[in-house]
C-alpha cells in the first residue's frame, strides 16, 4: 500500500507528541523543541517532492484511452473503464488528470459534431475584430434556410461545452448517454435544421504578465494604510481557505486573467445573442428547443427579454432537469401562461434516453403527459 512521505512524517510526529504528553510537566522542554521543529517543516517543499508534476498528455492516445465501437471510453491495453484514482492518496492530482482528460474529450466531441454530424463551426461575435476573444456554435448546413423546422440544443452549466450533456456520463457511460449527438442525428434524419449552442464558452484565459500582477495589487484609490489592512485580511482569509488545497497541491499554478467574449459573457447573454443573430433570422416557421439544467434558465431569460419574438417563432420547448424559476426570474403572467402551453418538463431518470421514446420525434416535444426517458 502506498504511503506518502508527508503522511509518514506526520505519523512519527504524532507518536512523539503522544509520548511526550504522557511524560508529564518534566517533558515541557521536549514539547517546545518538537513544536519548534514542526514549525520549521516546509510542507510545500515536502509535497513538491511527494506529488508528481501537473503535466498530462494532450491526446486520448497519450492517456492510453480510446472510445470503442459502442462509444465507451476504455483503456487501450486492459480494456477497463476510466480509473479516477490513478494515484492513491493524491486526490488533487487525480482531479487535475481528470480535468485534462475532459478537455481532450471536449475537443473530440467537437470533431464528431463536424465529421459525423456534418455541422459547421460558426464563430461569434459575427463581426469580431481580428484579435478579439471569440466563441463559437455549431449549425447544420440548412439551419438558416430550412423553411419548416429548426432544432436548438442548449446544455447546462459547468465544464460541458457544445455537443455535451454531461462529461461524467461520456467518461463513465458512453457517448450516446453524455452527448447531444443522438439528438442531432435523429433531428437531421427527421428533416430539422440544427443549431447547437455553447453557453459556457464565455471567456478565454491568458497568463498574467508581471505588470498585470503588480497592477492588480496596486490599482486602488484607497489610502495606503486601509488598503494594506484590507489586503492582509484577504490574504489571511485566502490562506486559511486554501490551506488544504495547497497541502494537496503545493505546485504553484500560473496566474491567469479572464478576457470575456463580447455579448457572450454568460449563458444568458449567449442565448440572447444566438437568438438575435441566428435563430430569429432563420427561415424556419417552427423552432423546437431542448434545454437541460441551466439551459432552461437561460431560455426563460431569453423569453423574458424577447417575449414577442419567441412566442411568434417557438413551437415547443423540452426542458430536462431544468433549474429555471419563473417567479425568481420575474417572468410575467403572459410568459407563464405561454410556457404552460408549449413546455414539457422531464426529470432525467435514465441518462438522457430521450431518443428511445416510441413517439415520433416531433411529438416528443408537444405531448403533455409524462414520458419515461
Amino acid at each position: 500500500m502506498y504511503v506518502s512521505s508527508i503522511s509518514l512524517i506526520w505519523l512519527l510526529i504524532w507518536i512523539s507528541m503522544a509520548q511526550i504528553q504522557q511524560g508529564g510537566p518534566d517533558e515541557k522542554e521536549k514539547t517546545t523543541a518538537l513544536k519548534d521543529l514542526l514549525s520549521r517543516i516546509d510542507l510545500d517543499e515536502l509535497m513538491k517532492k511527494d506529488e508528481p508534476p501537473l503535466e498530462f498528455p494532450d491526446t486520448l492516445e497519450g492517456f492510453e484511452y480510446a472510445f470503442n465501437e459502442k462509444g465507451q471510453l476504455r483503456h487501450i491495453k486492459t480494456g477497463e473503464p476510466f480509473v479516477f484514482n490513478y494515484r492513491e492518496d493524491l486526490h488533487r492530482w487525480n482531479q487535475k488528470r481528470y480535468e485534462a482528460l475532459g478537455e481532450i474529450i471536449t475537443k473530440y466531441v467537437y470533431e464528431l459534431l463536424e465529421e459525423e454530424c456534418h455541422l459547421e463551426k460558426v464563430y461569434i461575435p459575427v463581426e469580431a475584430m481580428e484579435n478579439e476573444p471569440r466563441s463559437f456554435i455549431f449549425m447544420s448546413e440548412d439551419a438558416m434556410t430550412n423553411p419548416d423546422k429548426l432544432m436548438v440544443l442548449i446544455h447546462g452549466s459547468g465544464v460541458v461545452r457544445a455537443g455535451q450533456w454531461a462529461r461524467r456520463l461520456i467518461i463513465n457511460e458512453d457517448l450516446d448517454s453524455g452527448t447531444q449527438i443522438p439528438y442531432i442525428k435523429r433531428a437531421i434524419e427527421e428533416g430539422y435544421g440544427v443549431i447547437v449552442l455553447n453557453p459556457n464558452e464565455n471567456y478565454i484565459e491568458v497568463e498574467k504578465t508581471k505588470a498585470q500582477v503588480q497592477l492588480s495589487s496596486d490599482s486602488s484609490d484607497e489610502p495606503v494604510e486601509k488598503r494594506e489592512r484590507k489586503d492582509k485580511i484577504q490574504k489571511d482569509t485566502k490562506k486559511r481557505r486554501d490551506f488544504y488545497e495547497k497541502y494537496r497541491n503545493p505546485q504553484k499554478e500560473k496566474e491567469t486573467v479572464q478576457l470575456y467574449i463580447r455579448e457572450n459573457g454568460s449563458p444568458e447573454e449567449h442565448a440572447i445573442y444566438v437568438w438575435d443573430h441566428f435563430i430569429s433570422q432563420s427561415a424556419a416557421e417552427n423552432v423546437f428547443i431542448v434545454a437541460h439544467s441551466y439551459g432552461g434558465l437561460a431560455f426563460v431569460e431569453l423569453m423574458i427579454q424577447r417575449e414577442a419574438e419567441v412566442k411568434n417563432k417557438v413551437t415547443a420547448v423540452a426542458l430536462t432537469d431544468s433549474v429555471h424559476n419563473v417567479w425568481h426570474q420575474e417572468a410575467g403572467k403572459t410568459i407563464r401562461e405561454w410556457m404552460r402551453e408549449v413546455r414539457l418538463d422531464w426529470e432525467v431518470q435514465n441518462v438522457f434516453r430521450f431518443m428511445n421514446c416510441q413517439l415520433s420525434f416531433s411529438l416528443c416535444f408537444t405531448v403533455q403527459s409524462y414520458v419515461e426517458l
